[in-house]
């Protein structure tokens, strides 16, 4: 066959290929929507085939979970989930309620709310509704808002018997050793309600309780989890989507948070400079990182793809993707490449630190690229790295080398041999 002809026909065969893949994105997904009974309640049982679309949906829906005995989606069965699903998936997927029985009973009062908050009194919701204001007020973080109001419920519906004024230390203390270690939070969870009391206390003076008194466990001093350079290039080669490799490979060589890459926009970069403005990470900080040289034919075939209008990565409708959406696929990719320890996209962040310092770069510069406040923090890389390390002998290797240069045989050992 000439070149000519060979041409001709390869370039047939990738337009017949294109022609079918394009036709096989018109084609809907089928969803499918029934009655289902799951943990004693009436449920919206959801199938659907494997769509990375269709499960970035459904994630995204409150009150949505996956049931793994079941395998498969499941929400509560209120009116209101219905005309839900059907708004959600309506321009992604044909949904199929043929098996799903007439509603009946359908109680659109169901509190979905946690059991805390529908035992709590109005004047106890009232305060925790300001409590909530007041955390805003102080301009504090999101996550620490809810952090923070999540404890402060949860305190006061375990004394719902006492009022405010009548909670003291003792009731703190007893909170902890009942639900705290019933349920096995963290000693850093049991720090972060410590604080949420101390500031309950400025916004709520009348409490019994002295705040000054009130001490936080010692910190678990844990060694982050890192991954060798191998094996982070591992993952990322058996990560099969374009987009998904995109978030990995950048979340490392730039030493991300998960919650700074979810809010990193396109005008963000700065190809020219090699530099990618962080804006408002942890504590509210703007900071620089670098972009490495060979993310460039990953992130130009990135773009080019998927052509994000706002966020480098988009889910549904233009939206910022979710963290478990991450999270799910980075342990895909984990397992694909045969690595059994637990990586989350900060151990991602961690690898990047260590390998920093490996490659002889200041801890200063770390800090800064890392975003730390303190560099104590940064310090606790200098624990795992490794580069002076291996160059410590160990005393056994030493003694076994002093027996090899003797030239008596009878003191030729090895660990290895029998006896």
């Amino acid at each position: 066959m000439k070149d000519s002809e060979l041409f001709y026909v390869t370039t047939l065969k990738s337009m017949t290929y294109f022609y079918y893949i394009e036709n096989m994105k018109r084609v809907k997904q089928k969803i499918e929507v029934f009655n289902l009974e799951h943990k004693g309640k009436n449920q919206f049982g959801i199938k659907f085939k494997y769509d990375e679309d269709l499960l970035e949906i459904i994630r995204n829906l409150p009150h949505a979970k996956w049931s793994k005995t079941k395998r498969l989606w499941y929400l509560p069965y209120t009116t209101n989930n219905l005309n839900l699903i059907k708004k959600s998936f309506k321009d992604h997927a044909e949904i199929n309620l043929k098996n799903l029985n007439q509603l009946e009973n359908l109680d659109d009062s169901i509190a979905l709310k946690p059991k805390r908050v529908r035992d709590l009194t109005d004047t106890q919701r009232k305060l925790l509704n300001n409590f909530f204001k007041y955390l805003r007020g102080k301009r504090y973080s999101k996550s620490t808002i809810n952090t923070y109001t999540f404890f402060v419920a949860d305190f006061i519906e375990f004394h719902k018997t006492k009022t405010i004024e009548e909670l003291t230390n003792r009731d703190v203390e007893l909170f902890i050793e009942t639900v705290f270690i019933k349920r096995k939070y963290s000693i850093s969870t049991q720090r972060q309600f410590i604080s949420a009391i101390k500031v309950f206390k400025a916004f709520c003076p009348s409490l019994a309780i002295d705040d000054l008194a009130l001490v936080r466990p010692k910190k678990s001093k844990k060694l982050p989890s890192v991954l060798s350079p191998q094996e982070v290039i591992s993952i990322i080669q058996h990560t099969r989507n374009l987009k998904h490799r995109a978030i990995l490979a950048l979340t490392y060589s730039s030493g991300l948070r998960i919650g700074e890459l979810l809010n990193l926009k396109i005008v963000h970069f700065n190809i020219e400079r090699k530099q990618l403005l962080i804006k408002s990470g942890k504590g509210r900080k703007d900071r620089y990182v670098t972009l490495a040289e060979s993310f460039y034919p990953l992130l130009n075939n990135y773009l080019l793809t998927y052509k994000p209008e706002t966020y480098f990565v988009e889910g549904t409708k233009g939206k910022p993707y979710s963290a478990s959406s991450i999270r799910k696929f980075l342990s895909r990719s984990c397992k694909a490449a045969g690595i059994k320890k637990q990586v989350t996209p900060h151990v991602l962040r961690h690898s990047y630190a260590t390998h920093l310092l490996e490659n002889g770069v200041g801890l200063r510069h770390i800090q800064d690229l890392l975003g730390h406040a303190k560099p104590e923090t940064t310090m606790i890389y200098t624990h795992v790295a490794r580069k002076d390390l291996l160059e410590i002998q160990s005393p056994l290797d030493t003694a076994i080398m002093q027996l090899s240069k003797t030239d008596k045989e009878d003191q030729k050992f090895l660990l290895s041999r029998k006896n």
